[in-house]
């Protein structure tokens, strides 16, 4: 992929849907990691650092390095930038259902991530602005996102984006090497990386993804890229079982009565 040419494309996209729908900026949520970094930088690129908002929520478990990256971001980009902390909300929400205490990390951590995209919009409502999605194609297709959550959006500029290729855009556009170099994690619970969770590495998903997607049989991907077909299986299986957060929800078909009345 030509990676300047894809990133004119995105500022494009970016500017064209919110004159399209009339609104003046953006809201994005700064995690401190790559694919937040790399939106932030796109939207100020569209609209302008006085028509942009970033804003980073972390909780107790936040390593502090993680705020770091989030501020930095901001302030190369001259943003109007906020920290909030999310912990007191989780603590109310854990003393108001009695089976909390039951959660698995994954549940305990969609709901941090429905917290977070519940307090992007209150802003974006406030100030008549989008959100900003910072999912990338990867993520996107599988599933690897908190229904609701950080896919709850406006809009997703990376959504066309390969990780890989978010790596490379990241980096011709000069983040900082802090974001650059780091494991990638959701930070939904300590110790979470996306890789131990996916159990193959971001490279050898996206090697396999595109040329399944496009038709290509399984085990001529295998022996071409060096992926195992155990590794192929798992992600095509986990693909398939996350489809329900790439469309709308189901609504019960009526039509056949309405053609009687």
């Amino acid at each position: 992929m030509d990676i300047e040419k894809a990133k004119d494309i995105i500022v494009d996209f970016i500017s064209k849907k919110l004159e399209e729908a009339g609104i003046p900026g953006a809201v994005v949520g700064i995690s401190g990691g790559i694919d937040s970094a790399l939106v932030a930088y796109l939207t100020v690129e569209a609209l302008g650092a006085e028509n942009v908002m970033g804003i980073h929520m972390p909780e107790d478990a936040t390593p502090e390095s993680e705020i770091n990256d989030a501020k930095e971001v901001a302030e190369r980009l001259g943003i109007d930038f906020k920290i909030i902390y999310i912990s007191d909300i989780l603590n109310t929400y854990k003393d108001a259902m009695p089976d909390i205490s039951e959660a698995t990390a994954p549940v305990d951590g969609n709901l941090k991530a429905r917290i977070r995209m519940s307090v992007l919009y209150y802003y974006a409502n406030m100030l008549g602005r989008a959100v900003m999605g910072t999912g990338n194609k990867t993520e996107i297709l599988l599933g690897y996102f908190t229904k609701y959550g950080d896919g709850g959006v406006d809009l997703e500029p990376i959504g066309d984006l390969y990780k890989t290729e978010v790596r490379e855009m990241s980096k011709m556009l000069g983040l900082p090497e802090s974001i650059l170099n780091k494991a990638p994690s959701a930070g939904l619970w300590e110790g979470q990386t996306d890789e131990a969770d996916l159990g193959v590495t971001y490279e050898n998903i996206d090697k396999v993804l595109e040329p399944i997607l496009a038709g290509e049989g399984h085990e001529r991907v295998s022996a071409r890229t060096g992926v195992p077909l155990e590794d192929i299986g798992s992600l095509l299986r986990r693909l398939r079982a996350n489809m329900h957060k790439r469309t709308t929800p189901p609504v019960a078909d009526l039509d056949e009565l309405r053609e009687d009345w």
